[in-house]
């Protein structure tokens, strides 16, 4: 009882902003649909509310476009059938059918399915034919509306730190992953090397959660004018996360290759400690390079630089160490290496034919 009551408390400390956020939202909507425009019933403005805010941050914008054009269409239908059929069971079969037929084959998203079908469900069996169709539609701008204005407070002062906090954070744990190999493979550590692939696996995570963020941040900025100008270095953003799921893919199959390696029980070569300590420099000058860049700082290309030099002298290093004959696994982690260091280099603004290039005449492979 204890460990159950000890886990609540951590979830709540955690969730604690998007819950306060949730409830005043949806007591606003309703305080407005009720106060200020004299919806007798007004339900569905603070239920829109809560919908709006279920979406993850960076989907908020569309959701409340959905909810809106949904209860418009469902309305709509709604109206017209009970106009040509007048009320009863058969209406509303025929109005089920037609608006989930219809958003269904129109490849809508589950959202604007339940909204066209609620709305129209609704006005059929509960609400008054003249008093429905202005009230629930307004009830949709006003919920979505608030949700939008409270999903805006958290980041009203900064509405790149969030992401910008999500880069550092991402490149951090992938660094310190290739970290975590290095030192189980320097004591031939299995049990060691097995954990930092169970940490691998999980990687995709902190990616998954810096694309997010670059979502919530292009959603934001879109609904603030002044910050537009902005929007094309969270384009870049977009496009490094891209290439870091791709390096974060390679870093897990070279924590595989590294528990291969230590079951050997063989002493790792000295020149791979060197390569992935150069590797791992490269990740995190990767990340300064972007967090700079965010925050507008003038040494960007500093650390572009430096995530330029460490990776390509990783990748030497990784030449070097093919020419003694290694054993597969350190072949496997080599080519791991030169992978990473291409999605790293490319996701910094490498142009990619060139970055290829550049990198392969590192591993001394012949140009194409």
């Amino acid at each position: 009882m204890q460990g159950w009551v000890k886990a609540a408390v951590g979830r709540l400390r955690q969730a604690w902003v998007p819950v306060l956020e949730a409830a005043l939202a949806a007591t606003v909507a309703w305080l407005v649909a009720a106060k200020l425009i004299g919806h007798p019933d007004p339900f569905f403005a603070p239920s829109a509310a809560l919908i709006v805010l279920g979406e993850s941050r960076g989907r908020r914008l569309r959701q409340t476009v959905e909810l809106i054009l949904g209860v418009a269409a469902g309305v709509l239908t709604a109206e017209l059938m009970i106009e040509a059929l007048g009320p009863g069971v058969g209406t509303m079969l025929v109005v089920l059918l037609l608006t989930l037929g219809v958003t269904v084959a129109a490849g809508a998203s589950s959202t604007l399915v339940m909204q066209t079908t609620v709305s129209a469900l609704y006005l059929v069996v509960v609400a008054p034919k003249a008093e429905f169709m202005p009230f629930r539609f307004v009830d949709a701008l006003i919920g979505g509306a608030v949700a939008l204005a409270a999903s805006q407070l958290v980041t009203a002062r900064d509405p790149i730190a969030p992401l910008v906090a999500e880069a550092r954070q991402t490149f951090a744990d992938l660094a310190d992953l290739i970290d975590c190999v290095n030192d189980a493979l320097g004591h031939c550590d299995e049990k060691q090397a097995r954990a930092a692939l169970d940490r691998a696996r999980q990687v995709d995570g902190c990616v998954e959660r810096l694309q997010k963020a670059v979502q919530a941040c292009g959603e934001t900025l879109r609904l603030r004018v002044r910050r537009r100008r902005h929007l094309g270095q969270v384009e870049d953003v977009e496009a490094t996360a891209r290439q870091l799921d791709y390096a974060a893919r390679n870093i897990r199959v070279l924590a595989r290759n590294g528990v291969t390696l230590a079951r050997l029980h063989t002493a790792t070569p000295p020149q791979l400690d060197d390569a992935l300590r150069a590797l791992a420099e490269a990740v995190r000058a990767a990340g300064a390079a972007l967090a700079t860049d965010l925050t507008g700082r003038d040494d960007a290309d500093r650390h572009v630089g430096r995530a330029d030099e460490a990776a390509l002298a990783a990748v030497r290093i990784g030449a070097d160490l093919l020419a003694t004959d290694p054993p597969l696994p350190v072949v496997m982690i080599v080519g791991q290496i030169r992978a990473t260091a291409i999605d790293l280099l490319r996701g910094v603004g490498g142009d990619d034919v060139a970055v290829l290039d550049r990198v392969d005449a590192a591993l001394g492979l012949p140009a194409v």
